[in-house]
């Protein structure tokens, strides 16, 4: 067999995958060796040729987003999210197919792979063929992926229809695999596409509801019906005293700022509250240390969720509004309850007198503050089956929205 290499007009090779034939094709990544993806007998030459194992599953080369719901049911709308984001790319999504992808691309098994290379060339042959393209890697299996035309002919030469012929691949690595065919999504495989690029790309998509209020609102009553409705809840405070145990780079620059609370990589909490608490000045400064460490493990936790198919989470801060982290949030529910319920409610909980439960919390930001900042009041004094409805309704605003 003579293998035509192609380099300006491709609908003869769009001819050769509709007809059954196999052809080397460019991406960004490496080269591929596509087929027809629709045809079993076509699939079945990419498992000779390769020596590949039939129960590994191929993946399809598609020419852009609208070709998820052509291909695979259900899509999340995370999945579309990721491929209007970084298709063309390097980056396959693993979704469960529909009954028209073969069995043989699928290895029996329920998903398929979706991928939309970014070369001009194989776009192209894509558009001429109108098929899916069946398109793992052209090499021999175990061999190393071939990042150019002569790379493919010393594997393939005579063996196969056609080579396009893109130049050298620039990555040479192949896509990042995500599997989002059920919860929790798994990375399968780390490629080209950082794992961090991904993560920060779903964490856009989170549906985040900041809760805040004074002490013995009923916040804690917020975050319980937020976590029945899926929600990961981040307790900013347990963020920050989990960080004093190891963020040296927090440690270190609160032990600069205030000299003998730190030492040894230890914070000493008492020498610290006798520097700040006192003196408003050093309290915000403080605070404008703590606050961008917080904010950025805050971050690091939402993205992980996403990663994991989170679609709901609940960041909990007294100084949500004061930190930033109210501009992470699609709403902001500012807890209030009148005064005798909250001094019932503290000296329930923490065992402490009305006297002291009372200077706690004139001590704190009035009703007020609350009530100009934040994007929704809730008053949490009796009925919990409202205030329930209360917050759903809330997430769905904010979910249609996001």
């Amino acid at each position: 067999m003579e293998t035509k290499i192609f380099t300006g007009a491709l609908s003869g090779a769009a001819e050769i995958i509709k007809s059954g034939g196999l052809a080397a094709v460019p991406t960004e990544t490496v080269y591929g060796l596509a087929g027809n993806g629709l045809d079993p007998e076509a699939v079945a030459k990419i498992y000779e040729v390769k020596g590949r194992p039939e129960q590994k599953p191929l993946s399809l080369m598609v020419p852009g987003p609208e070709a998820l719901e052509q291909y695979c049911e259900p899509v999340p709308p995370a999945a579309k999210a990721l491929a209007e984001r970084f298709w063309p790319g390097p980056l396959t999504l693993v979704l469960r197919a529909k009954p028209l992808v073969p069995e043989i691309v699928r290895a029996g098994g329920e998903t398929v792979g979706l991928r939309c290379p970014d070369h001009p060339m194989t776009l192209e042959l894509l558009k001429l063929a109108e098929l899916p393209l069946a398109a793992p890697s052209a090499n021999p299996s175990g061999l190393p992926s071939p990042k150019s035309v002569e790379e493919v002919l010393a594997y393939f030469g005579g063996k196969i229809d056609a080579v396009l012929d893109g130049g050298v691949c620039g990555l040479g690595r192949e896509s990042t695999i995500l599997d989002m065919s059920r919860r929790p999504w798994r990375l399968l495989r780390q490629g080209a596409l950082p794992e961090s690029e991904l993560a920060a790309a779903l964490a856009e998509k989170l549906t985040v509801i900041g809760v805040t209020g004074g002490t013995g609102s009923g916040k804690t009553s917020a975050l319980r019906i937020l976590e029945r409705c899926g929600a990961l809840v981040i307790d900013c405070d347990a963020v920050y005293h989990e960080l004093l145990q190891r963020d040296e780079e927090l440690l270190a620059a609160i032990g600069a700022q205030f000299p003998g609370t730190v030492t040894e990589g230890i914070l000493d909490r008492k020498a610290l509250g006798a520097q700040v608490f006192a003196d408003p000045e050093k309290l915000e400064r403080l605070n404008g240390i703590t606050y961008g460490h917080i904010c950025r493990e805050v971050e690091r936790r939402l993205e992980a969720w996403a990663l994991a198919g989170g679609e709901l989470a609940a960041i909990d801060a007294i100084g949500l509004l004061d930190s930033g982290l109210d501009k992470r949030c699609g709403a902001v529910i500012g807890v209030l309850a009148d005064e005798e319920t909250r001094l019932r409610r503290i000296m329930e909980r923490d065992s402490i007198s009305r006297d002291y439960a009372l200077l706690r919390i004139r001590a704190q930001r009035p009703d007020s503050y609350y009530e100009q900042r934040c994007t929704h009041i809730l008053r949490n004094e009796g009925d919990l089956e409202d205030f329930a409805k209360k917050i759903k309704l809330i997430i769905q605003e904010v979910g249609r929205h996001g």
